[in-house]
């Protein structure tokens, strides 16, 4: 009976310790999984958000920097006289 009971537990060992590995692959090959559909996704998003965004004109960009000038202006980033000579600049553009 010694033999076995030695026999059954040595094999509950061997099979726990199986099961605990065989789990742990698991996990990390679902990380992997997960880390490579998570950067597919994110490159998807970037590269459907560049077709969607449409380009934007001449004037358009150049509105779009007096606007980031005029805010620089407004937090006191940028003196008058600083503004109207990067403005100009933008116009000459």
């Amino acid at each position: 009976m010694p033999g076995l009971l030695r026999g059954v537990a040595r094999t509950a060992v061997i099979a726990g310790t199986a099961t605990a590995v065989s789990n742990r692959v698991s996990r990390r090959q679902a990380g992997r999984w997960a880390a490579q559909d998570q950067q597919a996704y994110e490159a998807d998003a970037y590269q459907q958000a560049q077709q969607a965004a449409p380009p934007q004109s001449g004037a358009d960009s150049r509105l779009a920097q007096i606007k980031e000038l005029g805010e620089l202006k407004a937090q006191g980033l940028l003196t008058e006289d600083e503004f109207q000579q990067q403005k100009a600049r933008v116009l000459a553009s």
